[in-house]
């Protein structure tokens, strides 16, 4: 089994639920074909480079997965199928690019839970300076 990312931007018109909806339908693709999903990043909506199909925003989704190189075309199919995607990119990682999502997956976990920190001692700080 390769290690593959893949990113892909749908349709802004769509609601939270249409937005998840479609998420597990592609990740339901990879498992169906004996895949496992390793990790899953909503990124948002965001603004685009170049306008696509007359629209200049888009929600990101990144999915990192364990599979078989048959699913890829199982899953791109599925893709250009849907016609809620925008694009997408589907990659294989090498042992260096996976090393480096294992990283990004636990910084951006401890840093989910540093913001709370953070904002404590900024307020502690904000106490001590009116006193």
């Amino acid at each position: 089994m390769n290690h593959y990312e893949t990113v892909f931007i749908l349709t802004p018109v769509l609601s939270d639920v249409q937005m998840k909806e479609a998420v597990e339908k592609f990740e339901k693709v990879v498992t169906d074909n004996g895949g496992t999903i390793v990790n899953e990043e909503n990124w948002g909506l965001r603004k685009l480079a170049y306008p696509i199909q007359k629209k200049s925003t888009g929600f990101y989704t990144l999915v990192e997965f364990d599979a078989n190189p048959e699913v890829i075309k199982k899953l791109e199919i599925a893709y250009r199928r849907d016609e809620r995607v925008l694009r997408f990119l589907t990659f294989r990682l090498d042992k260096y690019a996976a090393e480096y999502a294992v990283k990004r997956r636990t910084l951006r976990a401890s840093k989910a839970n540093a913001p709370k920190e953070v904002e404590v001692k900024e307020v502690v700080e904000e106490v001590k300076k009116e006193d």
